[in-house]
């Protein structure tokens, strides 16, 4: 039996889904860290409805599963014409998520706002960036140390993120 808090999220998330198909956009605040340093908790992301072949290897995505809501990024598209899916992977994961197929596809994040920055997504990460995501990688220490520099020293850190002005 799902306890309160689970039937909330799961209810969010329909919501967040219905509110993309209808008006084809919605904005949701981060809690997670899995994007680190592309996306930080308390980020708001802007998503846009999009189907798989119109979303890149590169390009972070939100999707659905299991009532929770996931913004990671696309490692390859794959499969048929007929049933495509994505392979996502959270930039701070070591490995790929199980197959995304379009009815958990929800759409591309399109802009991130942090601290009254609108913020595109890079469609990758630079070597610095890859080097910060090997070390947040191997230390949830280093992403708890990352984290809160990054609350301290904002704009020393935004330039370190996967995002283009």
């Amino acid at each position: 039996m799902n306890s309160s808090g689970n039937v909330s999220t799961t209810l969010a998330c329909g919501l967040a889904g219905e509110v993309v198909r209808i008006f084809g956009e919605v904005r949701l605040r981060v809690s997670g860290t899995s994007m680190v340093p592309s996306i930080l908790p308390g980020d708001v992301i802007s998503v846009r409805h999009a189907g798989p072949f119109e979303v890149s290897p590169g390009e972070i995505v939100l999707y659905a599963r299991e009532g929770r809501l996931f913004a990671h990024r696309v490692v390859t598209r794959a499969g048929s014409p007929e049933r495509p899916f994505l392979i996502t992977r959270g930039d701070r994961h070591y490995h790929t998520d199980p197959p995304v197929y379009s009815s958990e596809l929800l759409g591309q994040v399109h802009f991130i706002e942090r601290r009254q920055m609108r913020l595109r997504p890079a469609t990758g990460l630079s070597f610095w960036e890859l080097m910060i995501v090997l070390l947040l990688r191997s230390s949830d220490r280093a992403t708890y140390l990352y984290l809160r520099l990054a609350a301290c020293w904002p704009s020393v850190f935004s330039k370190w993120t996967a995002c283009r002005a």
